[in-house]
């Protein structure tokens, strides 16, 4: 572990700060950034297939029927291309090799309905030790384990918002007849999904191994023991975005029994929309945190405040979600554009060329081009001080990381590309001529796909009296027997009134 934060590049302060806003900062040798299911599940299966000691798959959910590849697609003979099979399969031929897998323990009840995963589980048991199936259930009441990490042999990692689950997989393209969107078993057609995670090797990685062995002992109360370094499992298709730079990771753990709360991500939010200069580009299945509503409004109220360009999903999953954090953005938009008074502020939704909603559950944070964040962590309360969330950063300010800057920006002239279905190179020319990323969404997008600015719909009285409580998105485990009387959600926002 690296006992000081690196030094800054001259002129310009790193704003991390160990034990504040950051748990660790550790090198990679390499780093690339991962968008959209369908290449991640390829580097997952890919890497998985290197694998020697240890593979550590700590997530949300699981589906052991998806299918990673499609058949033939790697010419790597009788490896499985679905999950479960696959796990067996390498549990089997491996006998050196023990697969760890955690999932929340809130999705137990749907692995009933999910076809022929009960009985990949009991074949699990019967490889034991060599594969183990374990639920996470240390979290506060109303909290979850929301981690997506895979660590391999401590020397290859992947994090951010990618679930190795069901109705996940789509390319860049969002194509409207998209064959390959089929839920497992049924065959059943679902709409295009946007995500993202960040896949790193060296000391950054063997870092997320000691955060999945720690999640796995708080779950299970067993420590796995770290496995011996010096296997590559960096998947050779999978191109290298940086070299030799240094990665913050920054937690939120809810407070429970034995447990300290951490809030290094709140923090960080919280600096990172302070720390910038001209812009911030932001992906998120949600717009519901009032500390980040907050925070915006405090800059948009500034002389000449930055920009921000938020790519949220139309709705959320679910009617009750929708009630709950779809009233949550509209109350909090309306206090931030109260504040907005030059026009700073957007968010868009994305659609394909057909005009289907695109959904985004990607969690990405772009400022000025020098910092790049990808993580677990969402715009909500209950992803600052509740979940379990891990979220990790390039920081340009750092002195191992002087020239990452060419490339973040390459990296989200390629996401604005995607969701306005233009070349990148249109992108940056258009940032470059106008000196605005809003001017340059405003005069790319157009018919087919593109981004749509988002207008929020009304909502009834009781689904904005959820939203202002909080009760269904709290801030801390400590917050969730608070009187529901007190406006929580809009507390630091005097624009509301």
């Amino acid at each position: 572990m690296s006992d000081t934060v690196p030094a800054p590049t001259e002129g310009e302060d790193s704003l991390l700060e160990l034990g504040r806003n950051c748990w660790r900062i550790e090198q990679a040798r390499r780093a690339a950034l991962i968008v959209d299911a369908a290449d991640y599940f390829r580097v997952a299966r890919a890497a998985m297939l290197r694998a020697r000691s240890q593979i550590l798959l700590i997530g949300w959910d699981f589906d052991t029927r998806i299918r990673l590849v499609d058949e033939g697609e790697e010419g790597d003979g009788e490896a499985p291309v679905y999950l479960g099979p696959l796990l067996s399969w390498l549990g089997r031929r491996k006998p050196g090799l023990r697969i760890h897998i955690l999932a929340w323990d809130g999705k137990i009840y749907s692995f009933l309905g999910r076809g022929t995963t009960m009985l990949r589980l009991a074949e699990w048991r019967l490889l034991k030790p060599r594969i183990s199936f374990r639920l996470d259930g240390s979290h506060p009441l109303q909290g979850c384990h929301h981690h997506k990490i895979m660590v391999i042999d401590d020397s290859f990692a992947c994090s951010g918002g990618i679930d190795m689950t069901g109705s996940r997989w789509d390319t860049r393209a969002h194509r409207d007849d998209e064959p390959g969107r089929r839920r497992p078993t049924t065959g059943r057609h679902y709409g295009p999904w946007h995500d993202a995670a960040i896949a790193m090797d060296g000391a950054a990685a063997a870092a997320l191994g000691v955060l999945g062995r720690t999640r796995w002992a708080l779950a299970c109360g067993e420590l796995l023991p770290p496995p011996p370094r010096g296997s590559d499992p960096w998947p050779g298709p999978l191109e290298v975005h940086f070299r030799d730079v240094d990665i913050a990771i920054a937690r939120t753990c809810g407070e429970t029994e034995g447990v300290s709360e951490v809030r290094e991500i709140e923090a960080l939010f919280a600096d990172m929309i302070g720390a910038a200069r001209r812009f911030v580009y932001m992906e998120s299945q949600y717009f519901a945190s009032r500390l980040v509503a907050e925070a915006i409004a405090r800059r948009l109220a500034e002389p000449d405040p930055p920009e921000f360009v938020i790519v949220n999903p139309k709705s959320a999953e679910g009617w009750l979600e929708e009630a709950v954090m779809g009233a949550a953005r509209a109350t909090l938009m309306e206090a931030v554009r109260k504040a907005d008074r030059l026009g700073r502020f957007r968010i868009y939704s994305p659609v394909t060329e057909a005009g289907a909603d695109i959904y985004v559950h990607a969690k990405i944070m772009i400022v000025d081009d020098r910092m790049l964040r990808v993580g677990s962590a969402n715009l909500n309360n209950r992803s600052m001080g509740l979940d379990s969330e891990c979220d990790v950063v390039l920081d340009a300010a750092l002195k191992g990381n002087s020239g990452v800057r060419p490339m973040i920006s390459s990296l989200r002239c390629g996401l604005m590309a995607e969701h306005l279905g233009v070349e990148p190179e249109r992108v940056a020319a258009c940032i470059e001529e106008t000196g605005s990323l809003i001017a340059a969404v405003e005069r790319l997008r157009g018919p087919g796909r593109t981004l749509v600015p988002f207008e929020p719909p009304d909502f009834s009285d009781a689904a904005e009296a959820i939203a202002k409580s909080e009760i269904a998105d709290p801030e801390s485990a400590s917050q969730d027997f608070e009187p529901m009387a007190r406006r929580r959600l809009l507390r630091g926002l005097p624009w509301h009134r």
